[in-house]
């Protein structure tokens, strides 16, 4: 296994990742973004992750993005269009060949924005099936709920606008295949939210084969964040067993 530390994609100074890679060549990368509600959460939260699945034959890049106090709407989302592209254009440099996107929780809010919303992508001359899949890990599909701190709206308020990831459902034609996660036990609303975005996406008469959903037992992320007794985390098998299948 190889780990490379704070890679640059792009100027400013929080635009760096690190990279979890396989022995070997020709292997599949997923892209994740961490979690912590765009105020909190490193890319070094995912070195457990990024090391299991590098011993399963799997790349890990691990990306940080701007945050706040410091960041303001869509600049986080930029930050994650700028690694995807970033990524695609290095990923046979580094010996992957199929590239995946995925976020945890704040991650899945900016995974889903990216997937759904091509406004993102678009400016590198990518759309969503230039990603050959997406893993959503309980994300906030409606606006998430410091964007509307940040419009000094009240953060529980549901809206579904431009900076919501279900507002643009139904753009494209196709989807690449999707993996959805999320607990039984999740935070609050975000199970019956996530439950809303295959409604939609069925509502709009997508290919449901390509959509699978994994329901845990726990609450919001644990798989995650929470490793096993053997220093493994349920999360990397989860992905594992989707790109195997």
């Amino acid at each position: 296994m190889r780990i490379l530390r704070d890679l640059a994609y792009g100027e400013h100074s929080c635009r760096r990742l690190d990279l979890y890679l396989p022995d070997g060549e020709q292997f599949p990368l997923l892209l994740f973004f961490h979690g912590g509600g765009i105020e909190g959460g490193r890319k070094e939260d995912l070195e457990a992750v990024g090391r299991q699945l590098a011993a399963a034959g799997i790349g890990l890049a691990s990306a940080e993005y701007r945050l706040y106090p410091d960041a303001k709407y869509p600049e986080f989302i930029e930050d994650a269009a700028a690694a995807v592209a970033w990524t695609k254009a290095h990923l046979n440099e580094y010996g992957g060949d199929k590239l995946y996107v995925g976020g945890s929780s704040a991650g899945g809010y900016l995974s889903m924005m990216l997937c759904f919303d091509e406004r993102w992508l678009a400016p590198y001359g990518m759309t969503t099936t230039d990603v050959d899949g997406w893993v959503h890990d309980a994300g906030q599909p409606t606006v998430h709920f410091n964007v509307l701190r940040e419009r000094g709206v009240d953060s529980r308020r549901l809206i579904v606008d431009e900076a919501a990831p279900l507002y643009h459902i139904g753009k494209a034609e196709r989807y690449s295949p999707m993996l959805f996660l999320v607990s039984d036990n999740d935070m609050e609303n975000r199970y019956e939210q996530t439950m809303l975005v295959l409604s939609t996406l069925r509502h709009f008469r997508y290919d449901m084969t390509q959509v699978t959903l994994k329901e845990m037992h726990g609450v919001h992320c644990q798989y995650i964040s929470i490793p096993n007794e053997d220093g493994t985390v349920p999360f990397a098998y989860l992905v594992i067993d989707w790109l195997n299948a």
